[in-house]
């Protein structure tokens, strides 16, 4: 992770991720932004207990269904979480600023209660599954702890070039390959759908100091890694803070001196479950979804594009794996089009990219 972070930060810092990011078309870019609102939206309802993975006996073509069980059941987590999306979109409705909040902390309460009466319990009980009715991950209540330290023993634990040592010189190129890619085309889908939400993308698709972003963006993901975790990067569940009103990048930076506090107060995590928390996504989802409109419908070299970015981002859980048949069928739909010349050269060079890492799992690269 450290590693992909430095060349993420030399590809920001000579401009080359700018000049990529200026080369995608202004439709793909508006597509990208729609489909990481499905994308979220998916999210929302997969983590929201609404749609949940077929069971592996039912051996149906569709992988997710309504609800749990033959009849569609909804346990208490899924009724918060419906009852919460409903309360931020009439809260929405009537212009009531901080609509999400709002509803995030009324939901919270609600969900608190209801345990407190229904002692519904969660899914997992150490470890092992026991009920699919159950909260997914935390179980509201208010903690019997609320300070603890924090545990900073990976910071620093980093072996700069230990995987070559253990998965050997090409299997580590591929993985850093792998994660390069992955992180330049998430993050740059992320920062355009984030930026024509708000409001600071111009026609083009493109943002004021792009360039630094993408830097600091880089300096994230090295940092990231330097703490033994994943790449710190730009995150898609920024949109609700932008449907807050968030623009100048004031209320991200107070959002990270709050996480620095709140690495002190961790036992707190366990008030919210995260049925509350996808309520919000769904929200953002369908805002983000309002701009399938700038696409234009009518030039199928366009559209058809389009439409792949946006329903393989949510169908296969990744942003850059929407990104890359987007800009595959783009290039190939338009030049046999005709249109060859209108494709900016950078395109070229990251389709072919994108072809090879769609073709790397088939290989198995072991060492």
């Amino acid at each position: 992770v450290v590693i992909d972070g430095i060349i993420i930060v030399i590809l920001a810092a000579t401009g080359l991720r700018t000049m990529i990011f200026n080369a995608v078309p202004p439709a793909l870019k508006t597509a990208i932004t729609v489909g990481i609102g499905l994308f979220i939206t998916f999210i929302g309802l997969v983590d929201g207990g609404l749609v949940r993975r077929n069971s592996d006996a039912a051996n149906t073509p569709v992988p997710v269904n309504w609800g749990v069980g033959p009849n569609h059941e909804l346990g208490i987590p899924t009724v918060v979480f419906i009852f919460g999306v409903l309360l931020i979109a009439v809260l929405m409705a009537l212009k009531v600023r901080g609509a999400i909040l709002i509803g995030l902390v009324v939901d919270t309460v609600v969900a608190i209660i209801l345990e407190a009466i229904l002692h519904i319990g969660g899914k997992f009980v150490d470890g092992k599954f026991v009920t699919p009715f159950g909260w997914d991950t935390t179980v509201p209540g208010w903690p019997t702890q609320v300070v603890a330290l924090p545990d900073l023993s990976t910071i620093g634990q980093v072996d700069l070039f230990g995987s070559f040592g253990r998965l050997g010189a090409l299997a580590a190129i591929m993985l850093i390959f792998t994660l390069v890619f992955s992180n330049f085309f998430d993050a740059m889908g992320t920062m355009t759908g984030l930026s024509k939400q708000a409001g600071l993308a111009d026609d083009k698709g493109n943002f004021p100091r792009l360039t630094s972003a993408l830097v600091v963006e880089g300096v994230g993901a090295v940092a990231g890694g330097y703490t033994s975790t994943s790449s710190n990067t730009v995150y898609i569940e920024s949109a609700s803070g932008i449907a807050g009103g968030a623009r100048t990048g004031l209320a991200t930076s107070f959002t990270g001196l709050l996480f620095i506090v709140a690495a002190f107060f961790s036992p707190l995590t366990s008030v919210v479950p995260i049925e509350v928390g996808a309520s919000a996504l769904v929200i953002v989802g369908c805002l983000m979804m309002a701009q399938v409109v700038d696409i234009d419908w009518k030039d199928w070299t366009i559209s058809f594009p389009a439409f792949l970015a946006i329903v393989v981002m949510p169908f296969t859980y990744s942003i850059a794996n929407g990104i890359g048949v987007g800009f595959v069928s783009y290039v190939i739909v338009r030049a046999f089009a005709g249109k060859a010349k209108e494709i900016h050269p950078l395109l070229w060079v990251v389709a072919a990219g994108f072809f090879v890492y769609f073709l790397l799992p088939a290989f198995h690269l072991n060492g």
